[in-house]
């Protein structure tokens, strides 16, 4: 069996620091949305979701990645109001509670802004910077931490027809170039992480090749976040609906931590804090 060895990054930041590599981070998913493909709108209620983040760090979690737009395929876009009045709440109730950083899920800069300024400490941008110029300015003013994700197209047309000719020197040369862009736009490069985008703008073939290949990300020299939880590529293998495919988000978590994830964001988060402590221990062995 052949394992990658993670590169270590240190993320050092606002009153918080995360060893990464050291052992695998746990990022819990917490869907303040009605139409989410993975929970059905389970925490669009604002007390649910608090309650939610609070057991979600009971249970391990290092990080909650709260997000107000659903960006499963063929999504709509919500407004910048109706967003900012689905996770400010739940950033501040939650802030008030847990100490573990808190990210905010959005493209949008004035949310992402007013997020920080409730209590959120990490920017997850799945457009990498693209659709709101601005994004890169709230980043570099907060000196906040700010995930990448390569997607090809948007939510709302990214599984019309994704082609690649080169599948991970292409996405690895997007990812590369919107780090340049982060860091032009005054972002440290230390706090820059990349996702690969499972399931955004990919074909079935294009996610199982993505985890098997995973370890080449680690050219970029960059923490790697991975994000297979509940997709549909695992529920093509199962044959299941998204709240049972918490077994095969694991086996996707073990091949991606195996490969060299820093960060693992998963629904499940106490499956996968055991999930990643056993791995943990493989590799270090």
């Amino acid at each position: 069996m052949t394992i990658f060895i993670r590169k270590e990054h240190c993320l050092a930041w606002a009153g918080h620091s995360l060893n990464l590599g050291k052992r695998t981070c746990i990022m819990g998913v917490l869907n303040v949305t009605p139409d989410s493909f993975s929970d059905g709108g389970r925490y669009f209620n604002k007390d649910r979701a608090i309650e939610q983040g609070i057991a979600f760090s009971r249970d391990g979690a290092d990080i909650l990645d709260i997000g107000g737009e659903s960006t499963r395929p063929y999504s709509d876009p919500v407004a910048e109001e109706e967003e900012l009045e689905r996770v400010i709440p739940v950033i501040e109730g939650l802030r008030k509670e847990i100490s573990i950083p808190l990210s905010i899920d959005t493209c949008k800069a004035a949310v992402a802004r007013q997020a920080l300024n409730s209590g959120a400490s990490i920017i997850n941008d799945i457009s990498a910077l693209r659709f709101d110029e601005a994004m890169a300015s709230v980043a570099a003013q907060a000196g906040a931490p700010i995930i990448l994700m390569h997607m090809q197209g948007t939510p709302g047309n990214m599984q019309v027809n994704p082609s690649y000719q080169r599948l991970i020197p292409e996405i690895m040369d997007f990812l590369k170039r919107a780090a340049g862009r982060a860091i032009a736009s005054g972002i440290k490069r230390e706090l820059i992480i990349v996702d690969p985008g499972i399931g955004f703008g990919k074909t079935y073939e294009h996610n199982i090749r993505i985890i098997r290949d995973l370890a080449q990300f680690s050219q970029l020299d960059m923490p790697v976040l991975l994000g297979t939880s509940r997709k549909s590529f695992i529920g093509r293998i199962l044959g299941n609906e998204p709240d049972e495919r918490d077994v095969g988000t694991m086996a996707s978590v073990s091949a991606g931590i195996m490969n060299g994830a820093h960060i693992v964001r998963v629904h499940n988060v106490k499956m996968a804090v055991e999930t990643a402590k056993v791995l943990d221990e493989i590799i270090k062995a």
